[in-house]
C-alpha cells in the first residue's frame, strides 16, 4: 500500500513538472512572437519612468505580483505592491502620475482591480496588463498589453492557478532581468540592496577579508631559508611572499615546499642554508583586492592553495587565507 502511494505521488510530481515546463517553452515562443512588442515597450516604459512601479493583483496572482515587485526592487527599478482592495480604500493616494502601474489578472475581469484600472485612466498613469485575456476589461484598458498564452494548468481539473502562475512569475522574472540588463546593474550594485544573510556573503570582496600591512608575511629576495622559515611560522598564513628591491611580488615559499625538499633527501641543515629563491615558485597565483571572495575561493580549491597574495601593480597589498573566506561564510 505505501509502494502504490509513493508511486502514484512520484508520477503526479513528474506530471505536474513536465506540465509546467511545457508551460514555460510556451512563454518563451510567446515572447518571440505575441509578446515581443509589448515586451521591449514595458522595459522601455518603465526604464525612463522617474517614479516607481506599482505591481497589483489579487489571489494566486496577487502572491506573483508581490514577487515580481520584490525582485524588480532589489535589481535596481524602484517598485511596490498595492493590494486592490486596499487601493479602494486609499491606497490609490500612493500613486502619482511619475509611477507606473501593473496589473496581473489572468481572467483580466478581476472585479477587484476595477478601481486601480479606473484610476489609472482618469490620471493618465501608464497601465501595463499582464492577462491571457487581451479582450477583457484590463487588455482594453491597458496602454501596454502583455498577453500572457493559455497554458494547461499543472492541475488534473486544469482549475488551480498552477502553470498560469508559474509563467506569471517568470515573465515578471523575465522583465526584472532585462531593466537589471539595460540599466547596467552590477553585482556591486546588487549587494547594496542585499547586506544580509549567504548572498552578502558571497558579495564579499578580497579587499574585505584579507590582512593588509604588517599581517602580511614578506621577505625579501637573497636570504636564506632558515630566515624566511620565520616568517612562514610567525604570521601562521603557511607561507610567505618574496618580494624584490622594488616592493614587487617575485615568488612565494610555502611550508609545503619545505616538506618537499626534505622528502627527496634533502638535509634540513642544508635547506636552510640555501636561498630561498632556490626553492620558492616563482610568479605565483595572485587576486586582486576588488576581486569576490567566491571567485578567490574558486582560484583556490582549482589551484589547490589555501593563500592567495592580493596585488596592484605587482606589489602585495593584502594575504588571503581559504580559512577567512569559509569563515566569512563565503561557499
Amino acid at each position: 500500500m505505501v509502494a502504490q502511494v509513493v508511486e502514484a505521488a512520484h508520477f503526479s510530481a513528474i506530471r505536474s513538472v513536465r506540465t509546467e515546463a511545457e508551460a514555460l517553452l510556451t512563454l518563451a515562443r510567446a515572447l518571440d512572437q505575441e509578446l515581443k512588442a509589448g515586451f521591449g515597450a514595458a522595459v522601455a516604459a518603465i526604464h525612463d519612468i522617474p517614479g516607481r512601479v506599482i505591481v497589483s493583483g489579487i489571489g494566486k496572482s496577487g502572491h506573483i505580483g508581490r514577487k515580481i515587485a520584490s525582485t524588480l526592487a532589489s535589481t535596481g527599478t524602484p517598485a511596490s505592491f498595492i493590494h486592490p482592495s486596499e487601493a479602494s480604500h486609499g491606497d490609490l493616494g500612493m500613486i502619482t502620475q511619475q509611477d507606473i502601474v501593473i496589473a496581473l489578472s489572468w481572467s483580466g475581469e478581476t472585479a477587484e482591480l476595477g478601481d486601480l484600472i479606473s484610476f489609472s485612466r482618469r490620471f493618465a498613469v501608464t497601465l501595463i496588463g499582464m492577462t491571457s485575456n487581451p479582450g477583457s476589461t484590463l487588455g482594453q484598458a491597458a496602454d501596454i498589453l502583455l498577453p500572457l498564452p493559455l497554458v494547461k494548468e499543472a492541475c488534473p481539473h486544469n482549475l488551480a492557478p498552477t502553470s498560469s502562475s508559474v509563467i506569471q512569475l517568470a515573465l515578471g522574472d523575465a522583465l526584472a532581468v532585462a531593466l537589471l540588463e539595460r540599466r547596467g546593474f552590477s553585482a556591486s550594485d546588487f549587494k547594496v540592496f542585499h547586506p544580509g544573510g549567504k548572498l552578502a556573503a558571497r558579495l564579499k570582496t578580497v579587499a574585505q577579508l584579507m590582512h593588509a600591512g604588517e599581517e602580511m608575511p614578506l621577505v625579501p629576495r637573497g636570504i636564506r631559508v632558515s630566515e624566511a622559515l620565520i616568517a612562514v611560522m610567525g604570521k601562521r598564513f603557511g607561507c610567505a611572499g618574496i618580494v624584490d628591491e622594488g616592493g614587487r611580488l617575485v615568488g612565494m615559499i610555502t611550508d609545503g615546499d619545505m616538506r618537499r625538499h626534505m622528502s627527496r633527501g634533502d638535509r634540513h641543515s642544508d635547506l636552510l642554508a640555501r636561498r630561498v629563491e632556490e626553492i620558492m615558485t616563482p610568479a605565483p597565483i595572485t587576486t586582486t583586492p576588488g576581486t569576490f571572495a567566491s571567485a578567490a575561493l574558486e582560484l583556490m580549491n582549482r589551484s589547490q592553495i589555501t593563500a592567495l597574495f592580493a596585488v596592484e601593480r605587482g606589489r602585495p597589498v593584502g594575504i588571503l587565507h581559504i580559512h577567512d573566506i569559509l569563515r566569512a561564510g563565503v561557499v
